[in-house]
C-alpha cells in the first residue's frame, strides 16, 4: 500500500466565528472551537486566520509560555505590549513575541477605512521560565522578491527573527508555473499553509486555507497554478 506523501487539511474543515468585529478561521482547537483531531502540529499549536474590521482589535490581554507571531497580509497592525513595544507594522512583515514568563499585549486594526488580514501562530516554546522578549522581520532588498525566504529559525541566520524553538519557518512567493522545493529531514515534519492563489503538489491541489502536511523525509515540490503566498513550518 503506497503512503501518502502529504495529510490535507482544507479550509472549510477548519473552525469558523464570525464576532462581528471579527472574522476567524482556526486550524487547530481555539477558544470554543475544539476538535481532538486538530490540536496542533509537533510544536505548532496555532494557526489563526483573522480579518479584523477598520477601528477594531483585539484589546489587552495576557499570554504565557508561547512563542507568537503575526504575518500581516494586507492593511496595518498596531502592537503594543508591556514590555513597552508600540508598533504599526504591514504587509510582509512579522512581529515575533516571546510571552514567556508573561506578558499582556493588544493588536489593533489603526486603519478607518481598510479591513486588517493577518495570520496570527503560536508555537510551543523549547523551554519555559524564559524572560518575554519582542522583535520583528522585515524583508531585505535583496531577498523581497524571492520566492522562499526564511523569515524564522532558532539560530537567526539569514537575517530571519529568532524563536525559541527548533522551527525553520518560511515565507513563500511562487508566480505562477513557478515551483519551490524544500527538503525535510529525517524526525521533522512539514506544514505549510497556504494564504493565497492556487498550488500543486503530488497532483493534489491546494487552494486558499488550505494545508498540508507530512513528517515523511525527502524533497517536497510546491508548483504555482496561480500566483500564491504561504507560510512553510518545518518543525523538529
Amino acid at each position: 500500500m503506497k503512503t501518502k506523501p502529504f495529510t490535507i487539511r482544507r479550509s472549510s474543515e477548519r473552525g469558523h466565528a464570525n464576532h462581528g468585529w471579527l472574522d476567524t478561521y482556526h486550524t487547530f482547537s481555539f477558544a470554543d472551537y475544539y476538535d481532538p483531531a486538530h490540536m496542533g502540529f509537533r510544536s505548532l499549536r496555532v494557526i489563526n486566520q483573522d480579518i479584523v474590521t477598520p477601528g477594531a482589535g483585539f484589546p489587552t490581554h495576557p499570554h504565557r509560555e508561547m512563542e507568537i507571531f503575526s504575518y500581516v497580509v494586507s492593511g496595518t497592525i498596531a502592537h503594543k505590549d508591556s514590555m513597552g513595544n508600540g508598533r504599526e507594522l504591514q504587509p510582509d512583515q512579522i512581529q515575533l513575541m516571546s510571552a514567556g514568563t508573561g506578558v499582556t499585549h493588544s493588536e489593533f486594526n489603526p486603519s478607518r477605512t481598510e479591513p486588517l488580514h493577518l495570520l496570527q501562530i503560536w508555537i510551543q516554546p523549547n523551554q519555559n521560565r524564559l524572560e518575554p522578549s519582542y522583535t520583528e522581520w522585515h524583508p531585505s532588498a535583496d531577498s523581497e522578491n524571492d520566492p522562499k525566504v526564511l523569515v524564522i529559525s532558532a539560530d537567526g541566520r539569514e537575517n530571519s527573527a529568532t524563536i525559541h524553538q527548533d522551527a525553520d519557518i518560511y515565507r513563500v512567493r511562487i508566480k505562477a508555473g513557478d515551483s519551490i522545493t524544500h527538503n525535510l529531514t529525517n524526525g521533522r515534519g512539514l506544514w505549510l499553509q497556504l494564504i493565497k492563489g492556487e498550488l500543486m503538489t503530488h497532483e493534489i491541489s491546494l487552494f486558499p486555507g488550505d494545508a498540508a502536511s507530512t513528517e515523511i523525509p525527502g524533497t517536497a515540490t510546491f508548483s504555482a497554478t496561480k500566483d500564491a503566498e504561504a507560510l512553510l513550518f518545518d518543525l523538529a
